[in-house]
């Protein structure tokens, strides 16, 4: 089992004692200005991470309502143009540049005519596929969280047949187990339906906890250490066949080794 980590969970100096992993979350690197890249303080980042010799995914630009998010790296995949498709492919070069082999990114926002909206993402999404090929990575599509209505993919059927759709060995899915319990309200037979339904898909995993409802706070994603809400991650125990990261989205140290004791739990049950 690889354990990994968010870069923003700490600093590598600290992760490196509990992870093999780190995912470099593009928008929380600080080395964008604008929308501009800024090579010199990657190259920074990088050496730093290069260190502790750890196994990199990346994490690129997505839409966010949240006001600390850079709004020049706001990116919606149903709305794609020149400026976005260039985001993408700086975070897709990146992480052909650290040797990761996932890229994960977030589906689209729904319009006001769904349909039109879908039929773009999935367009786009093929591009991008098209472009992971050609730099040798593959895209993670990450399901939503279906306590916010204006996300496509909060489903597993949805997330299975969007990646179907576009039907490339470049697009897989990220399995957010955070985001699937809220969209399952917290009900572990659903979220237990859910894995089954996504399973052959899956080639990466984010981890975190919630309440499994909607709340004023980031519409119940609170990202919350596992073990602390109500994901119930014995559920994980069904992809028996995967080989990929685990990946803690935290906030602390001390919620990723929270997490991590939660974890091992959840495999002895």
């Amino acid at each position: 089992m690889i354990l990994g980590a968010s870069s923003f969970a700490g600093n590598p100096e600290d992760l490196k004692e509990h992870v093999e992993s780190i995912e470099l979350y593009i928008p929380k690197l600080g080395i964008y200005n604008g929308s501009t890249l800024e090579i010199e303080k990657l190259d920074r980042v990088l050496d730093d991470i290069s260190i502790y010799d750890f196994a990199v995914t990346v994490h690129a630009p997505y839409f966010a309502g949240d006001s600390k998010y850079p709004s020049a790296l706001q990116l919606d995949t149903a709305r794609m143009s020149e400026r976005e498709f260039s985001l993408m492919e700086e975070s897709i070069s990146l992480a052909s540049r650290v040797e990761a082999p996932v890229v994960v990114l977030h589906p689209g926002r729904i319009g006001l005519n769904r349909e039109k909206s879908y039929i773009s993402m999935v367009k786009n999404l093929n591009k991008l596929a098209s472009l992971a090929e050609d730099y040798g990575v593959t895209l993670g599509l990450e399901n939503k969280e279906g306590t916010d209505p204006s996300n496509f993919c909060c489903e597993a059927k949805e997330l299975s047949r969007t990646i179907e759709a576009v039907n490339s060995e470049h697009l897989k899915a990220t399995f957010d187990i955070g985001h699937a319990n809220l969209t399952c309200g917290g009900d572990p037979e659903k979220l237990m339906e859910f894995v089954q339904t996504l399973q052959k898909h899956i080639i990466h995993l984010h981890l975190h906890d919630n309440s499994g409802q909607w709340t004023e706070m980031y519409d119940g994603d609170e990202h919350m250490a596992p073990g602390e809400g109500c994901v119930d991650f014995s559920v994980l125990k069904l992809l028996s066949g995967y080989r990929g990261v685990y990946n803690f989205e935290v906030f602390s140290l001390e919620d990723l080794l929270f997490g991590k004791k939660t974890l091992e739990n959840a495999f002895k049950l």
